[in-house]
């Protein structure tokens, strides 16, 4: 069985680096279009889907493949906050965050190729904040870790420095809920990573 990550997210390799799965990386380098309104969940879904649908597409048939899709944005008053732009916009979303909980949202779709099937879910965590000061937070975008990640922040990294808890699964905050996508692969395709 071929497995390909539709993703460049280097966090997301590292995740399935770790449990020694063997898969390569095909990037969807597709736009991700943000559809005003939609639930923040209904939108990693959907993204999660496009990129691995876009990657599927590209397979040669007769050769069984699983591709996994994923996308991950932070939620908070009921606005989806992605990649900051910049500086000054990463600093605005550190603030938004400041003392309060956030929620982290990915959607995972999987796709195998030969029979066409396809599975999405979502997997959300809330994950609180402490207060943070102006000067740390200037320090933290100085880093640059804050401007390739939803939310303008890392919690595997620097970032972890802020976050006082989290409720749900850690690595759904890092960018691949790997329960959940172990649970999609034994359950709809008999595909044990254990």
């Amino acid at each position: 069985m071929r497995f390909i990550l539709a993703s460049a997210s280097p966090r997301r390799r590292e995740i399935l680096e770790n449990i020694s799965l063997d898969f390569e990386i095909i990037a969807d380098e597709s736009e991700e279009i943000m559809i005003e309104g939609e639930k923040p969940y209904d939108t990693v879904k959907r993204l999660a889907m496009q990129k691995a649908k876009n990657i599927a597409a590209g397979i040669e048939s007769g050769e069984n493949t699983i591709v996994i899709g994923a996308d991950t944005v932070v939620s908070i008053d009921g606005n989806i906050l992605g990649k900051p732009n910049d500086e000054i916009e990463a600093k605005d979303m550190l603030l938004t965050l400041s003392g309060r909980i956030n929620t982290v949202y990915t959607g995972l779709a999987v796709i195998e190729t030969q029979s066409g099937k396809e599975v999405s879910d979502f997997v959300s965590t809330g994950v609180k904040f402490r207060n943070l000061s102006e000067k740390e937070i200037e320090n933290y975008i100085r880093s640059g870790e804050p401007m390739d990640k939803a939310g303008a922040y890392g919690i595997q990294k620097i970032g972890g420095l802020f976050v006082e808890s989290i409720n749900g699964d850690y690595f759904n905050v890092v960018g691949l809920p790997l329960c959940r996508l172990g649970e999609i692969l034994s359950e709809e395709f008999g595909i044990n990573l254990i």
